[in-house]
């Protein structure tokens, strides 16, 4: 995109509705013009100007507040300019449609920060969290995103991209001096550095597993034999009668999802049909699609009835790797007292989801899951795509080490660290496509 010659463009800048104050965002290089038809007052830069908003007809549509900001020194780094009139629907329409009669487009959504990050104001990762701070509905998700928006997260990733990239001109040079009496590709330095990448991308990938989730919310499906207490942790944790309970075994047949806040943080949980052997073609279908449910999980809550522990079978059917908490309900016919432990296998938490009694483990449990416990100073907000190019990054560092410890090759060696660095470049938007940016920006909000 030539930024060169971009429109001047316009946008309500504040929520549908009506309220106190309305605001009308402008940006382009024709805002002086603009301002002379439409205020008839000179700009001042970076003062509150009280002027009256004048029609094409001479007439006074609203009267407000002014504000100019000249480039470079604004929000998309080109002249911005905005109206805060009354917050009234029909009134700031009649504003933006006369701010459009002085040859200005309607902004796309997100085309602020698209071209603040146009502009180098903001890097991809920054400009993201803007839209990541608005759509924040937890404190701790809020926090976060400022520290993305500040560039904690894109500092950390520019270093890994430096280091690679002064690592890929060692690599590089020694290939370009093979006949040295030192061998660089074999001497340490090389497999050590990569090492020391690999150590240090797997620590920034948990702390974006940990904000991707922080933004997103954990999906945890509940999962376990008919009767062992699924649907009713589902209404325990959403705090309503959002699945049917009963004593017969198999009662739920589809996947129920609910939304829920457990003290700010945000959780998917899904109740899922019992596994087990089954003849009915309906709860054939319902086990099906929890096992669907299963492999999309973040965390899978395994209810088991304390009385009959006998799981191996369930387990067997589980994906490798899945991060599974045991929890064993209906203590109180056993007369137990609740507890969590952690073992080998994982967590086992045992509770009683009729009493309540062991519920609070259970809450603390999946808070800690998330991460919603500690210490957020570090922790920045992210998405899936982040989560992606990390991994394929580390990809790509990996491969090099094994070219470098096998083959020794070092052309290949260069070509996987130039790979991780494109891959990690694509956080920031140093490398990036086109499409890429449009699939972004289109779904911020209109006037951001």
């Amino acid at each position: 995109m030539d930024i060169e010659n971009l429109d001047t463009i316009a946008a309500i800048a504040t929520p549908p509705g009506n309220g106190g104050v309305g605001i009308i965002r402008i940006s382009g290089t024709l805002i002086p013009e603009i301002a002379k038809q439409l205020i008839n007052k000179p700009l001042l830069p970076r003062q509150a100007l009280y002027s009256s908003f004048i029609d094409d007809d001479g007439s006074v549509i609203d009267s407000g507040i002014t504000l100019y900001f000249p480039a470079p020194a604004s929000y998309t780094g080109e002249d911005v300019l905005e109206l805060q009139g009354h917050g009234g629907s029909v009134v700031l329409d009649m504003l933006l449609r006369r701010v459009l009669s002085l040859g200005i487009r309607l902004a796309n959504p997100g085309e602020f920060t698209e071209r603040a990050f146009l502009n180098n104001k903001l890097d991809l990762a920054q400009a993201e969290a803007v839209a990541d701070l608005i759509e924040s509905s937890t404190e701790q998700s809020v926090r976060s995103a400022q520290k993305s928006m500040q560039g904690v997260f894109s500092v950390q990733i520019n270093e890994l991209v430096e280091e690679l990239t002064e690592l890929r001109i060692y690599v590089e040079a020694a290939i370009d001096f093979v006949d040295e009496e030192i061998d660089f590709l074999t001497d340490g330095v090389v497999e050590n550095r990569i090492v020391r990448l690999l150590s240090r991308i797997e620590e920034i990938q948990k702390t974006a597993q940990q904000g991707r989730l922080l933004r997103d919310g954990m999906t945890v499906v509940l999962a376990g034999k008919p009767n062992a207490g699924k649907s009713s942790l589902l209404n325990a944790l959403a705090g309503h009668e959002a699945a049917i309970v009963t004593d017969i075994a198999g009662t739920t047949r589809d996947v129920l999802k609910e939304r829920i806040q457990l003290d700010g943080m945000p959780l998917h949980i899904i109740d899922t049909a019992g596994l087990r052997e089954s003849d009915n073609a309906i709860e054939q279908e319902g086990i099906r699609r929890a096992h669907e449910e299963i492999q999309k999980a973040d965390k899978i809550l395994l209810l088991i009835d304390a009385r009959e522990p006998e799981i191996e079978s369930i387990l067997q059917t589980l994906p490798p790797g899945i991060n599974v908490t045991k929890i064993y309900n209906k203590i109180d016919l056993l007369g137990i007292e609740p507890e969590i432990k952690q073992t080998e296998l994982g967590t086992q938490i045992y509770l009683s989801i009729k009493t309540g009694n062991g519920m609070e483990l259970l809450k603390q449990h999946l808070k800690q899951s998330v991460g919603f416990n500690e210490a957020t100073d570090n922790v920045f907000i992210a998405r899936r795509r982040h989560i992606e190019a990390l991994r394929k990054g580390h990809e790509f560092v990996e491969s090099a080490l094994n070219q470098l410890q096998g083959s020794q090759a070092g052309e290949l060696v260069a070509e996987d660290i130039r790979q991780a660095q494109n891959s990690l470049a694509e956080i920031t938007g140093k490398f990036t496509s086109d499409d890429l940016l449009g699939k972004i920006f289109s779904s911020f909000c209109i006037g951001k």
